[in-house]
């Protein structure tokens, strides 16, 4: 059985790395270039809105107007990665084959056991998105107030906005070198300036970016100095950092301990698995199993839901 289980496992392996391998080679750079014809035909009409909707939607994975598929595809686009929508299917169906084999040994063979290994990739997807996603927001975070100084630097010797976010874009390390790059080639195809710096908002997600709109859209309707006012919104968000980094040094007992309380229980049964194999076999088909396994899944999530509300905060 186990060798079965082991070559079941290896055949589903290269079954799934062949396909990746084979859409990589053809289908993904035959998307790429259709993606540029289109473009390129969207740059030659005459609406000069259409080339900077154009822009602005590649990076999307669902086109839809509810807010929940909205949110999606801007947590999907936020992250940075530009999946693909089948292989984010493969993915999902690697995963839960995998996971099946997992719940199988805890369920048995059956419906509830596929049905924990869907919902179990789903959740693994999204943690992996999210903490994709807090990466390159923590990065982008972190070289905001460098990019304002160079808007400031730019505005103060004479150059226009746009120009200036043009310089951000060709100084700064991704991911904030592209971002601007994104919303500069917007406002070259005729978008406005607000309008593209609220998408540039849209596509990271990070909350300091909202002072830069506010700031841009009052110089923009009242005039004003702007240089000024971003210098200013340079040093709020230095100091927002700081206290940013104070709070996650005093709330990382806390992190820790509901790491350690969520992990300990797999980690457990994982350890008296592997010592004694027979342990867990005369009570696996009780009919009480399935009821603790809920009730403890639901007090394992209550849990962290509590310790998280503890460790985070908003300021």
């Amino acid at each position: 059985m186990t060798e079965l289980w082991l070559i079941t496992v290896c055949v589903f392996g290269a079954v799934v790395f062949g396909v990746e391998a084979g859409y990589w080679l053809v289908f993904h750079r035959r998307r790429i270039n259709k993606t540029l014809d289109r473009r390129l035909e969207l740059s030659r009409g005459l609406d000069p809105a259409a080339p900077s909707n154009a822009l602005r939607g590649e990076p999307g994975f669902l086109d839809s107007a509810h807010p929940a598929l909205r949110n999606l595809n801007d947590l999907l686009a936020q992250t940075g990665l530009r999946p693909d929508r089948n292989m984010l299917l493969l993915a999902i169906l690697a995963l839960s084959v995998l996971l099946f084999f997992g719940w199988a040994q805890v369920l048995g063979y059956g419906l509830t056991a596929i049905a924990a290994a869907v919902l179990s990739a789903f959740l693994l997807l999204f943690l992996f998105f999210r903490s994709m996603r807090q990466r390159r927001i923590a990065r982008f975070a972190e070289l905001l107030p460098e990019s304002i100084d160079v808007i400031v630097r730019a505005v103060r010797v004479g150059y226009p906005l746009p120009l200036a976010l043009d310089l951000v874009a060709r100084e700064m390390p991704n991911p904030i070198g592209s971002e601007f790059k994104a919303a500069s080639d917007e406002i070259a195809f005729g978008q406005d300036v607000r309008t593209a710096i609220e998408n540039l908002y849209r596509r990271v997600g990070q909350e300091d970016l909202l002072f830069l709109i506010v700031a841009i859209n009052v110089q923009y309707q009242t005039g004003g100095n702007l240089a000024e006012i971003l210098s200013r919104l340079t040093r709020l968000i230095r100091q927002r950092a700081r206290l940013r980094l104070k709070i996650s040094a005093l709330s990382a007992e806390g992190r820790v301990s509901a790491l350690v309380l969520s992990v300990l229980p797999f980690i457990l049964f994982a350890g008296i698995s592997l010592i004694s194999p027979g342990y867990f076999a005369e009570v696996r088909n009780h009919p009480l199993v399935v009821p603790a396994l809920i009730y403890a899944a639901i007090s394992l999530l209550v849990g962290n839901i509590v310790m998280y509300r503890m460790v985070n905060f908003k300021f």
